[in-house]
């Protein structure tokens, strides 16, 4: 464990000058290749004091940014005789919007909540706001994070939430340090300098940096002459900050995201379908309020009115289809057992239904809009991939993929919904336009990069 106090004079910056020379720390600009970056934040001035200047090269490169502050900072000076916690949290509030419109005025943020001190409580919500971060991150989101080995509790929490999450989708994983620079000894070999890559600033981003900084008044100026309300980031330690480059610490991307299904899973099996087709002749129950409200949902996340030819697999009974249908030119309903097809004719007589075992079998022709409802945990790692490989061939241009499943457990899947939609999310060379996540279902709707919105489309935009 280490142990620190920001109060002390820490580590002179011109010793680690000396040091980052030394090493050569290696140019570094994989991050102009992401989609999107995730940017997390465990107090606010975190992300300026350490990645300002990445936050600014990719606005001026135009790479979305997402930035999640974890806590709000309010016991940055847990013995002010001047300040409340409610009252320090308006002022950190304040002051991290303002910075972040001087680095990136398009970035989107996020305020988690999370108490300042207590994140190791809260540890499961923060990954899950890094994950659904991540997932409307397109094929190729990166994430940057806290260096977990930073000595900070709030730090540690937040990067191994995030490490957590780039091991599961696969995201790139970039990690920055902030007290290191404080309290580590630069001749300390057993730092990951083997790691670190160097982000070069030109001018207007050093320049947005500063700005940054300055507007962290509570931070880098004491709060009043009072015992207690010295600054947290002094003129000393806030030189670590202003070099011409920032160092992050980069993890290697799996070459393939590890998920919480085992990958040597197989899909369930024809025979199991038949067999529950035996059992319960009419399949699920599509006629209750849930099953139609959710039919409701995923046709209302469809980004056009009507489609030309459309896919779904897995009909079942084609009380789905018959709906696509009435917004479809042409539906094709594929289903791996036969009986539940011969109710399905009877539902949508538009449409037309075969029985084939995706992904080994495909229909033939091209299709503007594949449906994967209520289907995808039951099929393997691997075929599921395959699945989202076989769409994409059979995808015009402007097609559309979409997924819908029902979260709750499920005793016949291999794995379950939030792995279904990671697993295509990471598959997909895309982006995701729809994200639709409630208590019971998850709706994703995945398009291919440059096409247009529906209001782009409507001529609003």
């Amino acid at each position: 464990m280490i142990d620190f106090d920001h109060r002390d004079p820490g580590t002179d910056p011109a010793e680690w000058d000396t040091r980052l020379a030394q090493l050569d720390v290696p140019a570094w600009d994989g991050w102009a290749d992401a989609t999107r970056m995730v940017v997390v934040t465990p107090h606010p001035d975190d992300e300026s004091l350490a990645v300002g200047g990445l936050i600014a090269l990719a606005h001026a490169r135009g790479i979305p940014v997402e930035v999640l502050l974890v806590t709000i900072g309010e016991n940055s000076h847990p013995e002010s005789p001047t300040h409340s916690t409610s009252e320090l949290a308006l002022v950190r509030a304040a002051e991290f919007r303002a910075a972040l419109r001087v680095l990136n005025p398009d970035a989107a943020h996020r305020a988690l909540g999370v108490p300042d001190g207590g994140s190791g409580t809260h540890e499961r919500e923060i990954e899950d706001a890094i994950a659904r971060a991540v997932s409307f991150a397109g094929a190729r989101p990166l994430i940057v994070a806290p260096w977990r080995g930073d000595g900070h509790h709030d730090h540690r929490v937040a990067g191994e939430a995030a490490a957590r999450v780039a091991e599961r989708t696969g995201a790139h994983l970039a990690e920055y340090p902030i007290w290191l620079w404080h309290w580590a000894d630069p001749a300390d070999d057993s730092l990951p300098w083997s790691s670190a890559a160097r982000v070069d600033l030109d001018g207007d981003a050093s320049y947005a940096k500063q700005l940054a900084m300055d507007a962290y008044r509570s931070q880098t100026e004491p709060l009043s002459p009072a015992a207690g309300d010295e600054a947290i980031v002094d003129e000393r330690h806030l030189r670590h900050f202003l070099r011409s480059s920032e160092v992050l610490f980069l993890t290697p991307s799996p070459e393939r995201a590890h998920h919480s299904s085992d990958d040597t899973t197989e899909s369930r099996s024809r025979d199991s379908f038949e067999e529950f087709y035996e059992r319960r002749p009419g399949g699920w129950d599509f006629t209750s309020w849930y099953e139609a409200r959710k039919r409701d949902v995923l046709l209302a996340a469809l980004p056009r009115e009507r489609f030309r030819r459309t896919l779904e697999l897995g009909c079942a009974t084609g009380v789905l289809t018959a709906r696509l249908a009435e917004r479809s030119d042409a539906t094709v309903g594929v289903d791996i057992a036969e009986a539940p097809l011969q109710e399905a004719r009877w539902n949508a007589p538009t449409a037309t239904f075969e029985r084939l075992t995706v992904p080994d079998e495909w229909p033939d022709g091209a299709f503007d809009l594949v449906v994967l409802s209520e289907v995808g945990y039951y099929l393997s790692a691997a075929d599921l991939e395959r699945t989202v490989d076989r769409a994409l061939d059979s995808l015009s241009d402007d097609g559309v993929f979409v997924a819908c499943h029902w979260r709750h457990p499920d005793e016949d899947a291999v794995t379950d919904a939030a792995d279904v939609h990671e697993r295509i999310a990471a598959r997909w060379p895309g982006r995701r336009s729809v994200h639709h996540a409630e208590d019971d279902i998850l709706v994703d709707v995945f398009v291919r990069d440059g096409q247009p919105s529906i209001a782009a489309n409507a001529g609003l935009v």
